[in-house]
């Protein structure tokens, strides 16, 4: 098996593996961005799907290892774009429309899964 081959990750369905797969795609996420990741953090959050700090410390919920990877996929870009542009303005949507062309459809997918975040 070469180098290349034995850096992908295994996959189950449409599903995260675990814990270790969403930070692994974080990590993938924060390079193709371009930004820096200072600590990944997977723990129950109440009140949203996760958070960033500036100094870069993603912190994701643990209810993400049930949705969909690309409903969890668009949360990790979410946040790493607020590292790019704070607020929720017209050049954070000119990167989410960059990195992730659908991501307004999948936004709208996730408020159904947890309404209010």
């Amino acid at each position: 098996m070469s180098k290349a081959q034995g850096a992908v990750k295994p996959k189950l369905g449409d599903r995260w593996y675990d814990a270790e797969d969403m930070r692994w795609a974080a990590r993938h996420w924060a390079a193709r961005l371009g930004v820096k990741l200072t600590q990944i953090r997977v723990r129950p959050m109440s009140r949203k799907w996760a958070s960033i700090s500036t100094a870069g410390r993603l912190t994701l919920d643990t209810d993400l290892l049930g949705v969909p990877k690309d409903l969890g996929g668009f949360v990790i870009v979410h946040e790493l774009v607020h590292l790019l542009a704070p607020n929720h303005g017209k050049v954070f949507k000119s990167f989410m429309y960059a990195y992730l062309p659908d991501w307004e459809e999948r936004e709208e997918q996730l408020k159904l899964l947890r309404p209010g975040c």
